[in-house]
């Protein structure tokens, strides 16, 4: 029988693998960002930039105030220790990782191939233009490539051809990023980026699963199936079979955790080799609706109890919580969420709305109000403005006040 493992033990290892209750009091640099995102494997990005643009929030959630400016040198130029690929949805990630999806820029390129009303099949002029610009240039944002073809219309949400034609060849792997300029990516050919030896690395489809999964695993810590496979979106098939080849060669073991399965029964799930089981944790930040710890929302319910949807795309008299709420973690706990708004422009942190969950703790207005002191002198704001709204706020003013 597998082991019994208590669903709080459970959420305490899940955090540990993420990153959270090791926090120090060294600055951190680049030795610890490094560090940081190889071992969550990857930074989901989204172009939401309300409060923060979601790839820079994880380091601050885990190792408190740094400059972002270093995790931009990490992901820019020759030099760059990370790359973007889609991963879980479009994401940064230890260069190594990216021939692991040749699999997928194969399945893209062979969908594009098999629709014959795919966009690439009446623009195979545009592509080949688009491949001989970035080899005669070097490597480009789209802004900065000009062309006959290059107006806003058709069914791709107002891309530009060109636009449209670089991110196809991102897709299929025949161009890559350089990094970002102003959020803006920057395309270049494989070579012009990557070193020969990581170009001539081949990996079949089995093996690249199989270390997918490792990796999320281990990312994890603890986790089921459904948990694996979603860290680098893949199907339940194959990272079923990886699993069972990750079990027998005993890197995942085997366990049951309460309240996982269906109807509160025993779930199976199964724990990296190499996972930390602390006794306490205690973080203290907010996340990231992109957080990896909260980005699935049913392992979030599972391993929290917290309900949690974001309500970008919600009309505004339906809001519950506000547009961009971030959980609220405090020890192993996620107790709350603020709606946060970072005004740049008056210099001030607006909480929009702060609510607490039915069990938060009765400290949670003054632990939430040191973070977001820290978060504020982390953007450079010079004020926080708390919003009467939400059974949190006026606690919350309080402690700020």
């Amino acid at each position: 029988m597998p082991e019994t493992i208590s669903p709080a033990l459970a959420r305490r290892i899940a955090l540990a693998a993420q990153g959270f209750g090791s926090r120090t009091d060294t600055a951190v640099g680049i030795r610890q960002l490094t560090g940081l995102v190889n071992r969550l494997e990857l930074l989901q990005i989204d172009s939401v930039n309300v409060f923060e643009r979601s790839h820079y929030m994880p380091a601050f959630s885990r190792l408190g105030a740094y400059d972002k400016a270093q995790l931009d040198r990490l992901t820019t130029g020759r030099e760059a220790r990370f790359t973007e690929y889609w991963a879980h949805e479009a994401s940064f990630l230890p260069v190594e990782v990216w021939p692991l999806f040749h699999w997928r820029m194969q399945h893209f390129r062979d969908r594009s191939a098999h629709n014959t009303d795919d966009w690439s099949h009446a623009n195979r002029p545009m592509l080949d233009w688009l491949l001989a610009e970035l080899a005669a240039n070097g490597p480009l944002p789209a802004s900065a490539i000009e062309h006959d073809a290059n107006r806003r219309s058709g069914p791709w949400w107002g891309w530009s051809d060109v636009k449209t034609g670089l991110e196809t060849l991102f897709r299929w792997g025949d161009v890559v990023s350089a990094g970002r300029i102003r959020f803006e990516r920057v395309y270049a050919l494989p070579e012009q980026v990557f070193s020969p030896d990581l170009l001539g690395r081949s990996i079949s489809r089995a093996d690249a699963h199989r270390e997918l999964v490792s990796r999320s695993a281990r990312a994890h810590g603890i986790g089921t199936m459904k948990d694996f496979a979603d860290y680098f979106r893949l199907k339940s098939a194959p990272t079923l079979v990886a699993i069972r080849d990750l079990e027998e060669s005993g890197e995942l073991i085997p366990v049951e955790v309460a309240g996982w399965g269906q109807r509160g029964t025993p779930g199976a799930a199964w724990i990296h080799q190499g996972a930390r089981l602390p006794r306490s944790m205690d973080a203290q930040t907010v996340l990231s609706p992109f957080d990896p710890v909260v980005w699935e929302r049913a392992r979030a319910l599972r391993l929290f109890n917290f309900h949690y949807r974001i309500e970008i795309y919600t009309p505004e008299p339906k809001r519950v919580f506000g547009y961009y709420s971030l959980p609220v973690l405090l020890g192993d706990t996620v107790v709350g969420r603020v709606d946060l708004k970072n005004d740049r422009q008056a210099g001030v942190l607006r909480v929009q709305s702060a609510w607490a969950e039915p069990a938060s703790p009765a400290d949670a207005a003054a632990r939430l109000a040191l973070v977001l002191r820290e978060a504020a002198a982390w953007q450079g704001l010079d004020e926080i403005v708390v919003v009467p709204r939400g059974n949190l706020a006026a606690g919350l003013a309080a402690e700020l006040d």
